[in-house]
């Protein structure tokens, strides 16, 4: 009875863990679906910011321009990890990306890197390869929370700029592909890449008159840059916590499988056990019986 008993807590408590893994599948779903909607806001609201600079840049001198090349040697870079546990190898696979591409930037350029990380477990990775962050920011719970992790992340930029002359920065995060899997990315914040002005000030306005303003051509290219970067500091946080996500999603579904399959076993085993319970209780009986006709006969 006690093995029969034992059993019984197994498949139950096994079945618990299912529902569990099953409502965090759920969860993960919801937030994907959510974060790719904040993405795509954010990509219509791109579209507007290169617009306006396609305007000011007509508009503006070559020698007002910000220089697109850093002068010092000191480059600062924002990791983007996690503060949730559960989502596989993520935190392991940005801050080791990371580490590599820092460690060749920062010999290239002999450079000394500043680091700023979003969540407290890539933070604590990289206190342990040594490269200890100077600012640690939370990951936010929900889209909501997403505009003021960016402006945190913006005054940490700012103080590079002001206080360290850090003029170079660069991202790191993971960005969701095709099923729920993931593709650590590494891109230059800043300086902003002369190409990609340059392109903005050749694209071809798609009407016949392009928009006036009134504010000075240098202040209003200097408030769309920080749009810019805004922008493209929450498609980092979105596609980062999407993939985050997607990690978790794939997690729950490997742990499903493995816990079908162990409540399957479970289950049979139950079985088989209350089937040899059952066989054991007739024979008794049939034992019983048998000795019972032996003692009428005498």
């Amino acid at each position: 009875m006690e093995s029969s008993e034992s059993l019984r807590k197994a498949v139950a408590v096994t079945q618990e863990l299912q529902a569990v893994v099953k409502t965090m599948k759920a969860l993960a779903g919801v937030n994907i679906r959510q974060y790719e909607r904040a993405a795509h806001a954010i990509a219509e609201y791109d579209r507007v910011v290169e617009m306006g600079l396609q305007v000011v840049l007509q508009r503006m001198r070559a020698n007002a321009m910000p220089p697109l090349h850093p002068s010092g040697r000191k480059l600062g870079a924002v990791i983007f990890g996690s503060d949730q546990g559960m989502c596989g190898q993520l935190n392991d696979r940005v801050v080791s990306h990371a580490a590599r591409a820092l460690g060749k930037l920062a010999a290239r350029r002999e450079s000394q890197v500043v680091l700023a990380v979003v969540g407290s477990r890539a933070a604590a990775q990289l206190d342990t390869l040594g490269r200890p962050a100077e600012a640690v920011i939370r990951v936010p719970w929900s889209t909501f929370g997403i505009s003021t992790a960016v402006e945190e992340v913006l005054e940490t930029i700012d103080d590079w700029y002001t206080k360290r002359e850090i003029e170079f920065v660069v991202l790191f995060y993971a960005r969701p592909v095709a099923g729920a899997w993931y593709r650590i990315r590494g891109i230059r914040l800043l300086p902003l890449d002369a190409e990609w002005i340059n392109g903005l000030k050749a694209r071809h306005w798609p009407s016949r008159v392009l928009p006036t303003f009134t504010m000075n051509e240098t202040r209003l290219f200097r408030r769309l840059v920080r749009e810019y970067l805004f922008v493209s500091l929450f498609r980092a946080f979105t596609e980062s916590m999407s993939s985050e996500n997607a990690s978790r999603l794939a997690a729950m579904q490997m742990a499903e499988r493995h816990i079908d399959d162990h409540l399957q076993a479970l289950t049979s085993e139950s079985r088989r056990f209350r089937q040899t319970a059952i066989t054991s209780e007739l024979l008794d009986i049939i034992t019983s019986f048998e000795a019972m006709r032996g003692q009428e006969k005498y």
